[in-house]
Protein backbone atom coordinates (compact mmCIF):
# COMPACT_ATOMS: atom_id res chain seq x y z
CA UNK A 1 0.00 0.00 0.00
CA UNK A 2 1.36 3.92 -0.63
CA UNK A 3 1.96 5.79 2.04
CA UNK A 4 -0.80 9.06 1.78
CA UNK A 5 0.99 11.63 0.46
CA UNK A 6 -1.76 13.91 -1.46
CA UNK A 7 -2.07 17.64 0.02
CA UNK A 8 -5.25 19.08 0.89
CA UNK A 9 -4.35 21.56 -2.00
CA UNK A 10 -4.03 18.72 -4.25
CA UNK A 11 -7.10 17.20 -3.27
CA UNK A 12 -8.92 19.78 -4.59
CA UNK A 13 -6.88 21.17 -7.68
CA UNK A 14 -4.83 18.04 -8.44
CA UNK A 15 -5.20 15.73 -11.75
CA UNK A 16 -7.85 13.80 -9.42
CA UNK A 17 -11.10 15.68 -10.08
CA UNK A 18 -14.73 14.61 -9.28
CA UNK A 19 -14.65 12.46 -12.50
CA UNK A 20 -11.50 10.25 -11.47
CA UNK A 21 -12.46 10.02 -8.06
CA UNK A 22 -15.16 8.38 -9.50
CA UNK A 23 -13.39 5.90 -11.37
CA UNK A 24 -11.58 5.08 -8.88
CA UNK A 25 -14.80 3.90 -7.06
CA UNK A 26 -16.35 2.33 -9.65
CA UNK A 27 -19.20 4.33 -9.27
CA UNK A 28 -20.24 7.99 -10.14
CA UNK A 29 -18.91 11.08 -8.33
CA UNK A 30 -22.88 11.91 -7.07
CA UNK A 31 -22.95 7.96 -5.19
CA UNK A 32 -19.15 8.43 -4.40
CA UNK A 33 -19.62 11.43 -2.51
CA UNK A 34 -23.34 11.21 -1.42
CA UNK A 35 -26.01 14.23 -2.52
CA UNK A 36 -29.11 15.35 -0.67
CA UNK A 37 -31.19 12.18 -2.02
CA UNK A 38 -29.16 9.19 -0.80
CA UNK A 39 -30.31 8.71 2.29
CA UNK A 40 -28.07 7.64 5.22
CA UNK A 41 -24.46 7.14 4.23
CA UNK A 42 -21.73 5.01 5.77
CA UNK A 43 -18.47 3.80 4.89
CA UNK A 44 -16.27 1.58 6.50
CA UNK A 45 -13.08 -0.73 5.56
CA UNK A 46 -14.08 -3.92 7.66
CA UNK A 47 -13.30 -6.69 4.67
CA UNK A 48 -12.33 -9.58 6.65
CA UNK A 49 -14.30 -11.34 9.61
CA UNK A 50 -15.83 -8.70 11.25
CA UNK A 51 -17.07 -7.16 7.83
CA UNK A 52 -19.51 -10.26 8.09
CA UNK A 53 -20.52 -9.13 11.46
CA UNK A 54 -21.00 -5.54 10.45
CA UNK A 55 -23.40 -6.46 7.80
CA UNK A 56 -25.55 -8.24 10.21
CA UNK A 57 -25.56 -5.95 12.14
CA UNK A 58 -26.23 -3.03 9.19
CA UNK A 59 -29.05 -5.72 8.67
CA UNK A 60 -30.39 -4.95 11.67
CA UNK A 61 -30.71 -1.41 11.91
CA UNK A 62 -31.99 -1.65 8.38
CA UNK A 63 -35.05 -3.53 9.90
CA UNK A 64 -35.62 -1.33 12.96
CA UNK A 65 -35.28 2.43 11.06
CA UNK A 66 -37.15 1.26 8.00
CA UNK A 67 -37.99 4.94 7.07
CA UNK A 68 -34.37 5.42 6.67
CA UNK A 69 -32.48 4.49 3.68
CA UNK A 70 -29.18 3.13 4.94
CA UNK A 71 -26.29 2.93 2.07
CA UNK A 72 -23.11 1.47 3.62
CA UNK A 73 -20.05 1.03 1.71
CA UNK A 74 -16.95 -1.08 2.20
CA UNK A 75 -13.83 0.50 1.01
CA UNK A 76 -10.52 -1.23 0.73
CA UNK A 77 -8.64 -1.46 3.76
CA UNK A 78 -5.66 0.32 4.13
CA UNK A 79 -4.16 3.37 2.46
CA UNK A 80 -6.67 3.01 -0.53
CA UNK A 81 -9.70 3.56 2.41
CA UNK A 82 -7.67 6.15 3.80
CA UNK A 83 -6.59 8.13 0.58
CA UNK A 84 -10.44 8.44 -0.39
CA UNK A 85 -11.73 9.35 3.20
CA UNK A 86 -9.47 12.57 3.13
CA UNK A 87 -10.40 13.36 -0.72
CA UNK A 88 -13.85 13.34 0.42
CA UNK A 89 -13.35 15.13 3.33
CA UNK A 90 -11.37 17.90 1.43
CA UNK A 91 -13.94 18.02 -1.16
CA UNK A 92 -16.69 18.68 1.71
CA UNK A 93 -18.80 15.99 0.02
CA UNK A 94 -18.21 12.79 2.27
CA UNK A 95 -20.03 10.12 4.01
CA UNK A 96 -22.47 11.27 7.04
CA UNK A 97 -20.83 8.81 9.01
CA UNK A 98 -17.37 6.73 8.73
CA UNK A 99 -15.00 4.12 10.21
CA UNK A 100 -11.37 5.20 11.45
CA UNK A 101 -8.81 4.14 13.32
CA UNK A 102 -8.25 6.14 16.66
CA UNK A 103 -4.71 6.27 15.97
CA UNK A 104 -5.43 8.20 12.62
CA UNK A 105 -7.58 10.96 13.89
CA UNK A 106 -4.14 13.36 14.66
CA UNK A 107 -4.12 13.71 10.87
CA UNK A 108 -7.69 14.28 9.92
CA UNK A 109 -9.18 16.14 12.62
CA UNK A 110 -6.82 18.88 12.47
CA UNK A 111 -6.77 19.22 8.83
CA UNK A 112 -10.20 20.00 8.92
CA UNK A 113 -11.16 16.35 6.99
CA UNK A 114 -13.84 15.87 10.05
CA UNK A 115 -16.53 17.33 11.81
CA UNK A 116 -16.97 17.80 15.42
CA UNK A 117 -19.92 15.83 17.30
CA UNK A 118 -22.69 18.04 18.68
CA UNK A 119 -23.11 17.97 22.39
CA UNK A 120 -26.81 18.25 22.20
CA UNK A 121 -27.15 15.42 19.51
CA UNK A 122 -24.93 13.28 21.74
CA UNK A 123 -27.39 13.78 24.78
CA UNK A 124 -30.39 13.24 22.71
CA UNK A 125 -29.35 10.00 21.46
CA UNK A 126 -27.98 8.61 24.68
CA UNK A 127 -24.17 8.69 24.12
CA UNK A 128 -22.52 9.59 27.21
CA UNK A 129 -18.75 10.02 28.38
CA UNK A 130 -19.24 7.90 31.58
CA UNK A 131 -20.09 5.26 28.84
CA UNK A 132 -16.38 4.67 27.64
CA UNK A 133 -13.09 3.76 28.91
CA UNK A 134 -11.57 7.46 29.84
CA UNK A 135 -8.40 7.01 27.66
CA UNK A 136 -10.11 6.17 24.60
CA UNK A 137 -12.65 8.93 25.12
CA UNK A 138 -9.56 12.05 25.53
CA UNK A 139 -7.77 10.56 22.36
CA UNK A 140 -11.38 10.83 21.02
CA UNK A 141 -10.75 15.06 21.50
CA UNK A 142 -8.68 16.77 18.74
CA UNK A 143 -7.92 20.53 21.27
CA UNK A 144 -11.57 20.89 22.91
CA UNK A 145 -13.45 19.31 20.84
CA UNK A 146 -15.10 15.58 20.08
CA UNK A 147 -14.09 13.97 16.67
CA UNK A 148 -14.66 9.90 17.34
CA UNK A 149 -17.01 7.88 18.99
CA UNK A 150 -15.13 4.87 20.46
CA UNK A 151 -16.60 1.51 19.14
CA UNK A 152 -13.88 -0.91 20.11
CA UNK A 153 -10.23 -1.74 20.95
CA UNK A 154 -8.14 -4.70 19.03
CA UNK A 155 -4.89 -5.38 20.84
CA UNK A 156 -2.19 -7.30 19.63
CA UNK A 157 -3.12 -10.68 21.73
CA UNK A 158 -1.46 -14.33 22.40
CA UNK A 159 -3.42 -17.34 20.88
CA UNK A 160 -2.27 -21.03 21.82
CA UNK A 161 -2.91 -24.14 20.87
CA UNK A 162 -5.23 -25.91 23.48
CA UNK A 163 -4.22 -29.31 22.55
CA UNK A 164 -0.32 -28.51 22.04
CA UNK A 165 0.03 -26.73 24.74
CA UNK A 166 -1.88 -29.32 27.39
CA UNK A 167 0.64 -31.64 26.16
CA UNK A 168 3.31 -29.31 27.10
CA UNK A 169 2.01 -28.91 30.50
CA UNK A 170 1.03 -24.87 30.43
CA UNK A 171 -2.48 -25.31 31.01
CA UNK A 172 -4.12 -24.36 34.14
CA UNK A 173 -7.19 -26.56 36.15
CA UNK A 174 -9.39 -24.96 33.59
CA UNK A 175 -7.91 -26.17 30.32
CA UNK A 176 -6.27 -22.03 30.41
CA UNK A 177 -2.97 -20.94 29.40
CA UNK A 178 -1.23 -20.40 32.89
CA UNK A 179 0.46 -16.69 33.58
CA UNK A 180 3.87 -16.34 31.35
CA UNK A 181 5.78 -13.67 32.78
CA UNK A 182 9.48 -12.63 31.96
CA UNK A 183 11.58 -13.93 28.95
CA UNK A 184 13.03 -16.88 30.25
CA UNK A 185 9.11 -17.84 30.79
CA UNK A 186 8.11 -17.10 27.47
CA UNK A 187 11.18 -19.02 25.36
CA UNK A 188 10.28 -22.33 27.51
CA UNK A 189 7.12 -21.88 26.68
CA UNK A 190 7.45 -21.78 22.89
CA UNK A 191 10.12 -24.15 23.22
CA UNK A 192 8.12 -26.93 24.96
CA UNK A 193 5.51 -26.56 22.01
CA UNK A 194 7.95 -26.54 19.67
CA UNK A 195 9.02 -30.10 20.98
CA UNK A 196 5.42 -30.93 20.84
CA UNK A 197 4.42 -29.97 17.40
CA UNK A 198 7.84 -31.20 15.88
CA UNK A 199 7.12 -28.07 13.71
CA UNK A 200 6.65 -24.23 15.31
CA UNK A 201 6.25 -23.00 19.00
CA UNK A 202 5.20 -19.65 17.73
CA UNK A 203 4.40 -19.00 14.31
CA UNK A 204 4.22 -15.20 13.67
CA UNK A 205 4.48 -12.50 10.45
CA UNK A 206 8.20 -11.95 10.49
CA UNK A 207 8.46 -10.71 6.95
CA UNK A 208 6.49 -9.92 3.37
CA UNK A 209 5.23 -6.41 2.29
CA UNK A 210 4.12 -4.03 3.91
CA UNK A 211 4.68 -6.41 6.89
CA UNK A 212 3.66 -4.90 10.55
CA UNK A 213 3.85 -7.61 13.18
CA UNK A 214 7.37 -6.53 14.08
CA UNK A 215 6.40 -3.09 14.87
CA UNK A 216 3.59 -4.18 16.83
CA UNK A 217 5.41 -6.84 18.73
CA UNK A 218 8.36 -4.31 19.19
CA UNK A 219 5.71 -1.29 20.37
CA UNK A 220 4.61 -3.80 22.77
CA UNK A 221 7.50 -4.74 24.32
CA UNK A 222 8.93 -1.55 24.33
CA UNK A 223 5.97 0.05 26.48
CA UNK A 224 6.05 -2.59 28.52
CA UNK A 225 9.43 -1.01 29.45
CA UNK A 226 7.87 2.37 29.86
CA UNK A 227 9.92 3.94 26.49
CA UNK A 228 8.34 6.76 25.10
CA UNK A 229 8.18 7.25 20.63
CA UNK A 230 8.43 11.15 20.93
CA UNK A 231 8.55 13.84 23.20
CA UNK A 232 5.13 15.04 24.64
CA UNK A 233 4.70 17.43 22.05
CA UNK A 234 5.11 15.10 19.71
CA UNK A 235 7.71 16.65 17.71
CA UNK A 236 10.68 15.01 18.09
CA UNK A 237 12.55 11.25 18.99
CA UNK A 238 12.24 10.10 22.34
CA UNK A 239 13.67 6.50 21.90
CA UNK A 240 15.39 5.34 24.95
CA UNK A 241 18.40 3.03 22.91
CA UNK A 242 18.77 1.19 25.56
CA UNK A 243 14.96 -0.11 26.30
CA UNK A 244 15.02 -0.49 22.79
CA UNK A 245 17.80 -2.44 22.26
CA UNK A 246 16.13 -4.97 25.42
CA UNK A 247 13.07 -5.63 23.28
CA UNK A 248 15.06 -6.30 20.05
CA UNK A 249 17.31 -7.98 21.46
CA UNK A 250 14.24 -10.59 23.21
CA UNK A 251 12.79 -10.82 19.62
CA UNK A 252 16.01 -11.89 17.58
CA UNK A 253 16.45 -14.85 20.68
CA UNK A 254 12.35 -15.49 19.95
CA UNK A 255 13.16 -16.61 16.27
CA UNK A 256 17.12 -17.72 16.99
CA UNK A 257 16.02 -20.13 20.03
CA UNK A 258 14.26 -22.58 17.52
CA UNK A 259 10.72 -22.02 19.49
CA UNK A 260 9.48 -19.71 16.53
CA UNK A 261 9.58 -19.63 12.78
CA UNK A 262 12.16 -17.26 11.95
CA UNK A 263 11.09 -16.44 8.20
CA UNK A 264 6.76 -16.28 7.57
CA UNK A 265 4.55 -14.44 6.19
CA UNK A 266 1.50 -13.39 7.66
CA UNK A 267 -0.83 -15.81 5.69
CA UNK A 268 1.80 -18.63 6.53
CA UNK A 269 1.65 -17.62 10.26
CA UNK A 270 -2.45 -17.95 10.09
CA UNK A 271 -2.36 -21.21 8.00
CA UNK A 272 0.47 -22.72 10.08
CA UNK A 273 -1.23 -22.30 13.48
CA UNK A 274 -5.24 -22.76 11.92
CA UNK A 275 -3.30 -26.28 10.73
CA UNK A 276 -2.14 -27.28 14.13
CA UNK A 277 1.47 -26.97 12.98
CA UNK A 278 2.13 -24.18 15.73
CA UNK A 279 1.47 -24.13 19.23
CA UNK A 280 1.49 -20.30 19.93
CA UNK A 281 0.59 -17.02 17.30
CA UNK A 282 0.84 -13.33 17.77
CA UNK A 283 -1.87 -11.33 16.14
CA UNK A 284 -4.34 -9.10 16.14
CA UNK A 285 -7.80 -10.35 18.02
CA UNK A 286 -9.53 -10.44 14.73
CA UNK A 287 -8.58 -14.19 13.23
CA UNK A 288 -10.75 -15.19 16.00
CA UNK A 289 -12.90 -16.20 13.28
CA UNK A 290 -10.58 -17.78 11.22
CA UNK A 291 -9.23 -20.16 14.10
CA UNK A 292 -13.18 -20.83 14.30
CA UNK A 293 -13.95 -21.84 10.90
CA UNK A 294 -10.21 -23.93 10.91
CA UNK A 295 -11.76 -25.82 13.62
CA UNK A 296 -8.38 -25.75 15.34
CA UNK A 297 -8.72 -25.87 19.10
CA UNK A 298 -7.62 -22.77 20.56
CA UNK A 299 -7.70 -20.05 23.53
CA UNK A 300 -6.74 -17.13 23.67
CA UNK A 301 -5.18 -14.54 25.88
CA UNK A 302 -3.71 -11.05 26.55
CA UNK A 303 0.37 -10.72 25.60
CA UNK A 304 2.41 -12.11 28.66
CA UNK A 305 4.11 -9.43 31.32
CA UNK A 306 7.54 -9.93 29.42
CA UNK A 307 8.82 -6.95 30.83
CA UNK A 308 8.21 -4.29 33.52
CA UNK A 309 4.39 -3.70 32.77
CA UNK A 310 1.52 -5.43 31.51
CA UNK A 311 0.24 -3.93 28.32
CA UNK A 312 0.43 -4.71 24.74
CA UNK A 313 -0.53 -2.47 21.04
CA UNK A 314 -3.71 -1.92 20.26
CA UNK A 315 -6.11 0.45 17.75
CA UNK A 316 -9.61 1.29 18.17
CA UNK A 317 -12.32 1.63 15.49
CA UNK A 318 -14.45 5.00 16.06
CA UNK A 319 -17.15 6.43 14.67
CA UNK A 320 -16.33 9.92 12.80
CA UNK A 321 -18.57 12.74 10.97
CA UNK A 322 -16.44 13.23 7.50
CA UNK A 323 -16.22 16.92 6.75
CA UNK A 324 -19.43 17.78 5.06
CA UNK A 325 -20.26 21.55 4.00
CA UNK A 326 -23.97 21.69 4.99
CA UNK A 327 -24.67 19.35 7.84
CA UNK A 328 -27.62 21.52 9.10
CA UNK A 329 -30.08 19.42 8.49
CA UNK A 330 -31.00 18.41 12.00
CA UNK A 331 -32.55 15.53 10.86
CA UNK A 332 -30.57 14.47 8.58
CA UNK A 333 -28.01 14.42 11.51
CA UNK A 334 -29.70 13.34 14.08
CA UNK A 335 -30.26 9.71 12.11
CA UNK A 336 -26.49 9.50 11.89
CA UNK A 337 -26.04 10.24 15.43
CA UNK A 338 -29.11 7.53 16.22
CA UNK A 339 -27.01 4.89 13.55
CA UNK A 340 -24.23 5.09 15.86
CA UNK A 341 -25.77 4.67 19.03
CA UNK A 342 -27.43 1.62 17.61
CA UNK A 343 -24.14 0.08 16.58
CA UNK A 344 -22.81 1.08 20.14
CA UNK A 345 -26.02 -0.89 21.78
CA UNK A 346 -25.39 -3.87 19.25
CA UNK A 347 -21.40 -4.26 19.46
CA UNK A 348 -22.35 -7.62 21.34
CA UNK A 349 -22.44 -9.14 18.25
CA UNK A 350 -19.00 -6.95 16.76
CA UNK A 351 -17.17 -8.65 19.51
CA UNK A 352 -18.44 -11.91 17.96
CA UNK A 353 -15.61 -10.95 15.82
CA UNK A 354 -13.10 -10.30 18.52
CA UNK A 355 -13.00 -7.04 19.09
CA UNK A 356 -13.67 -5.21 22.60
CA UNK A 357 -16.50 -3.50 22.70
CA UNK A 358 -15.95 0.43 23.75
CA UNK A 359 -19.29 0.59 25.07
CA UNK A 360 -19.25 -0.13 28.86
CA UNK A 361 -23.29 -1.31 28.89
CA UNK A 362 -21.65 -3.82 26.55
CA UNK A 363 -18.12 -4.26 27.77
CA UNK A 364 -19.46 -5.19 31.03
CA UNK A 365 -22.61 -7.19 30.57
CA UNK A 366 -22.90 -10.67 31.40
CA UNK A 367 -23.37 -11.84 27.98
CA UNK A 368 -20.18 -10.14 26.94
CA UNK A 369 -18.26 -11.66 29.89
CA UNK A 370 -19.13 -15.06 29.41
CA UNK A 371 -17.95 -14.89 25.90
CA UNK A 372 -14.87 -17.08 25.19
CA UNK A 373 -12.63 -16.90 24.27
CA UNK A 374 -13.16 -13.03 24.15
CA UNK A 375 -13.53 -12.54 27.99
CA UNK A 376 -9.74 -14.39 28.64
CA UNK A 377 -8.17 -11.06 27.14
CA UNK A 378 -10.60 -8.23 27.75
CA UNK A 379 -8.78 -6.61 30.60
CA UNK A 380 -5.89 -5.71 28.49
CA UNK A 381 -8.79 -3.08 27.03
CA UNK A 382 -7.92 -1.16 30.05
CA UNK A 383 -3.88 -1.06 29.26
CA UNK A 384 -3.54 -1.03 25.20
CA UNK A 385 -0.89 1.38 24.09
CA UNK A 386 -1.96 3.21 20.58
CA UNK A 387 0.27 5.61 18.44
CA UNK A 388 0.78 9.22 19.00
CA UNK A 389 -1.34 11.48 17.37
CA UNK A 390 0.87 12.08 14.44
CA UNK A 391 -0.33 12.31 11.04
CA UNK A 392 2.02 9.15 10.13
CA UNK A 393 0.74 6.76 12.84
CA UNK A 394 -2.18 4.30 12.70
CA UNK A 395 -3.24 1.50 11.15
CA UNK A 396 -1.75 0.99 8.00
CA UNK A 397 0.61 4.01 8.53
CA UNK A 398 3.98 4.69 7.04
CA UNK A 399 5.16 4.50 10.84
CA UNK A 400 4.33 0.88 10.66
CA UNK A 401 5.73 -0.45 7.56
CA UNK A 402 8.94 1.62 8.38
CA UNK A 403 9.30 -0.03 11.73
CA UNK A 404 8.12 -3.08 10.42
CA UNK A 405 10.48 -3.34 7.61
CA UNK A 406 13.28 -2.40 10.21
CA UNK A 407 12.43 -5.37 12.77
CA UNK A 408 11.43 -8.01 10.37
CA UNK A 409 15.78 -7.92 9.51
CA UNK A 410 15.78 -8.33 13.20
CA UNK A 411 13.49 -10.93 13.37
CA UNK A 412 15.28 -12.86 10.61
CA UNK A 413 18.41 -12.84 11.22
CA UNK A 414 19.69 -10.52 8.82
CA UNK A 415 20.26 -7.68 10.75
CA UNK A 416 21.34 -7.16 14.35
CA UNK A 417 19.51 -5.14 16.87
CA UNK A 418 21.17 -2.35 17.25
CA UNK A 419 21.27 -2.00 13.15
CA UNK A 420 17.43 -2.81 12.68
CA UNK A 421 17.07 0.29 15.56
CA UNK A 422 19.04 2.61 13.35
CA UNK A 423 17.42 2.00 10.71
CA UNK A 424 13.63 2.79 12.62
CA UNK A 425 15.21 5.71 14.53
CA UNK A 426 16.03 6.94 10.87
CA UNK A 427 12.97 6.51 9.80
CA UNK A 428 11.35 8.01 12.13
CA UNK A 429 13.57 11.01 11.76
CA UNK A 430 12.63 11.33 8.00
CA UNK A 431 9.28 11.20 8.85
CA UNK A 432 9.16 13.83 11.47
CA UNK A 433 11.51 15.87 9.37
CA UNK A 434 8.26 15.70 6.47
CA UNK A 435 6.05 18.07 6.39
CA UNK A 436 2.24 17.01 6.78
CA UNK A 437 1.13 16.15 3.87
CA UNK A 438 -3.02 17.10 5.26
CA UNK A 439 -2.26 20.40 6.17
Amino acid sequence: MKPFTVSRRGLLTGALGIGALGALSGCSARTFFGGQDAGLRFWDLYAGGDGVNMQQMLDGYRAAHPQVSLEAVTLQWGEPYYTKLAMAGAGGRASDVAALHLARLGAYAPAGLLDPFDDELLAEVGIREEDFPAELWRRSHSGDRLFAIPFDTHPFVLYYNLDVCREAGLLDANDELRALEGPEAILDAFTAAQEITGVHGLAMETLGPDCITPWRLWYTLYRQLEGELLTPDNQASAIDDDKALEALDFMQQMTHSGGAAREMDINGSVAIFGNGQAGFHMNGEWELATFQETGVPFGMARIPKIFDTDVAQADSHVFVLPHQLDRSDREQQRNAYEFIAYLLRDSLQWAASGHLPAYQPVATSDEFLSMRPQSLYSSVAEDVQIDPPVWFGGSASRLWISFGSAFSSVLTGRATPREGLDEAKSALQNLLDTPDPTR
